[in-house]
């Protein structure tokens, strides 16, 4: 079974949240969180930190990720780790996977026809909201 992770990652204000603008398929044109696969033997939470870095250039230095849930999906084969964290000063992000920027957090996230994942980015969003005290502190 294959492993993605996602990682929903917060300015050090906590007011807005890393977006990517995806420019391939699957969800091309939409918006997503950043992340990616998780390779064979390679533990999650290293994984996570290892696509961060990748993607936008955020070390270990400038963020302490939480593991938050998992999505198992049976018939495509794969899974997808969701972690969250907030950066602990100003950061310039950069890469060249996908379009990055920062989102306000009062938009829809479940909106298909802006953002990747079925509503799943909606779902992390809310269980974020739930338990903002112990993963924005």
């Amino acid at each position: 079974m294959q492993g993605y992770n996602v990682i929903a990652v917060f300015n050090e204000n906590a007011d807005r949240m890393l977006m990517c603008k995806r420019r391939k398929d699957p969800y091309k044109g939409l918006s997503n969180l950043v992340g990616g696969k998780i390779e064979k033997g390679e533990e999650g939470l290293r994984a996570a930190y290892r696509e961060l870095r990748e993607e936008t250039s955020i070390t270990e230095n400038d963020i302490v990720l939480s593991h938050l849930m998992d999505f198992t999906y049976y018939f495509d084969n794969c899974y997808l780790e969701v972690y969250v964290g907030k950066l602990n000063k100003h950061i310039d992000v950069c890469g060249d996977e996908n379009d990055l920027y920062w989102s306000a957090l009062d938009h829809n996230f479940f909106d298909p026809t802006k953002y990747a994942g079925e509503g799943n980015i909606g779902h992390i969003m809310m269980h974020i909201e739930m338990h903002k005290k112990e993963l924005l502190k």
